[in-house]
């Protein structure tokens, strides 16, 4: 297991802003117009040109558009010309955060746009990243995130420690939430009892337990120091955020806890105070119990008010949005401290926590 430990303790560094498109089944244009939606909207609430922006980061995944460099189009929604400081990361966008965080830590510039995009309609969501698995021993098996979430979920039913019940808990709840959530693709109601008498899809995972693919894209505006206050009267500050790596063999793990969420859980500092609000990137509706043990949160934490990605799961966009529905709570003064978490990979192998805290 590895990662960077970064507790903030260089340049304060807050969102001041935030963007998402809402998640849809499939958009009706190409994924650059996805981006410029976002990108637009920022800047039309923060009232800056383009050219005030120091530096721009992307994440997105040339597996889900199934184009070579898909990521060098993106740059047409972003606005390339003049020139600007661009990078881009081949994960989620949480993880573009993360560069951006860093980035602004050395001091030469003040401002960050940060994006997240993907649409993986015009594809198969799980051929393609069941490409990303082990080459050798797990790839030519067709051993996709959702078969291998389905073993997962199963290890926590033969230790007996979550019930096919509490599966179908989370949906429910999740799925209230996401009524209230005009971001959200799917609000239909159901009850515990009426899910589980569906059919299995990856045993003991049926389709609602996994999160339903979208189209989408989410930005953030990163803004250090002095200057995050003259463009945000209450920003949502970054006290810490760190990233934390298991092996990518899952039969390497213990599928039913997850020491990298609590490592990086305690280098971002999110024991340090108490944490009103939590957005906890789950695909699949198990990975939630894991998640939420790991980070040690309590029953005073509103989990996923947003509905969650079992609401919405704009691929590549996913994580980021966690972190901008936590920034979001904190600059309309609804909470004060909130953890925003994004995993990447099978089973929870990667895992990024951020943590978001508001002025007194």
């Amino acid at each position: 297991m590895n990662g960077d430990t970064t507790r903030s303790t260089g340049r304060d560094v807050a969102i001041v802003t935030v963007s998402q498109t809402p998640s849809v089944a499939a958009f009706d244009g190409p994924e650059p117009v996805l981006v410029m939606r976002c990108v637009n909207d920022i800047l039309n609430q923060t009232g800056l040109e383009r050219s005030e922006v120091d530096f721009t980061i992307a994440g997105s995944c040339d597996y889900n558009s199934g184009l070579p460099f898909a990521f060098v189009m993106n740059l047409d929604g972003i606005g390339a010309w003049p020139p600007v400081y661009e990078s881009h990361v081949e994960m989620d966008g949480a993880w573009a955060l993360f560069e951006a965080w860093l980035r602004l830590q050395v001091g030469d510039v003040d401002t960050a746009l940060v994006i997240g995009s993907g649409r993986p309609s015009p594809g198969n969501h799980r051929e393609a990243f069941a490409l990303q698995t082990d080459p050798y021993f797990m790839a030519p098996l067709g051993l996709d995130p959702t078969s291998l979430a389905g073993l997962q979920a199963r290890a926590l039913l033969d230790r007996e420690l979550a019930t096919e019940r509490d599966f179908a808990e989370v949906v429910v709840r999740s799925r209230q939430a996401g009524a209230s959530n005009p971001k959200a693709m799917v609000t239909e109601q159901a009850s515990v009892e009426e899910l589980m008498a569906q059919p299995y899809v990856a045993s003991p995972l049926r389709a609602h337990d996994v999160a339903p693919t979208a189209d989408g894209a989410a930005a953030v505006l990163l803004v250090a120091g002095d200057r995050a206050r003259e463009l945000r009267e209450r920003p949502a500050w970054i006290r810490g955020i760190d990233h934390r790596i298991e092996s990518h063999h899952p039969g390497f793990r213990d599928l039913t806890d997850s020491p990298s969420i609590r490592t990086a859980a305690a280098h971002a500092g999110a024991a340090d105070g108490p944490i009103d609000v939590a957005e906890l990137m789950v695909v699949h509706s198990h990975e939630e119990l894991i998640v939420r043990r790991s980070l040690g949160l309590g029953e005073q934490t509103v989990v996923n008010p947003s509905g969650g990605p079992l609401a919405g799961d704009p691929v590549m966009a996913t994580g980021l949005v966690r972190v901008a529905e936590v920034a979001s709570r904190i600059m309309d003064g609804t909470v004060r401290r909130g953890v925003a978490h994004a995993s990447s990979g099978a089973c929870l192998q990667q895992n990024l926590v951020s943590v978001l805290e508001g002025d007194d």
